[in-house]
């Protein structure tokens, strides 16, 4: 089994795995990182999503070897990012399954837009998926993080 070494939420990291196994895997069975959530698999619904330097990506469907020379950004490096205040502020959660997924989203897009139109939050947010439909919660927090509101 191959040897990848990591750097996850600014640590370097290192795992043996299969070079196809998936990144949501290595995250949680292999470094205990379980704030990353399986949803579908298939990378249809985004509770998987995380950073890879910057950009979101579904973990279900990204293997680790993809993620080396990578930044690789999880919601528990994001523990105390204004998105987290913004999503209690707006009530988001209700079962909150999806949440880790959002938020990562909501910090690629921040990061790429830091003031976002809502044209560019619906475009950040196509595909992922709550079962809740907290939908317009997402946006208003998203956009409270901002400080466009």
């Amino acid at each position: 089994m191959p040897t990848f070494t990591l750097l996850v939420n600014g640590a370097t990291q290192t795992v043996d795995a299969d070079p196809q196994m998936p990144l949501l895997w290595v995250l949680r069975d292999l470094l205990q990182l379980t704030g990353t959530k399986y949803g579908c698999g298939v990378g249809a619904c985004g509770a998987c999503t995380v950073l890879l330097d910057g950009t979101a990506v579904r973990a279900c469907t990204t293997p680790v070897a993809r993620a080396v020379g990578q930044q690789v950004l999880t919601i528990e490096g994001l523990m105390e990012h204004p998105l987290q205040a913004a999503w209690q502020a707006e009530s988001v959660s209700q079962c909150g399954y999806c949440q880790p997924g959002q938020i990562m989203a909501a910090a690629a897009l921040l990061a790429q837009h830091p003031q976002p139109g809502e044209a560019e939050i619906e475009a950040a947010f196509d595909g992922m998926l709550c079962r809740c439909g907290t939908y317009l919660r997402i946006k208003r927090a998203v956009q409270r993080a901002a400080g466009v509101t």
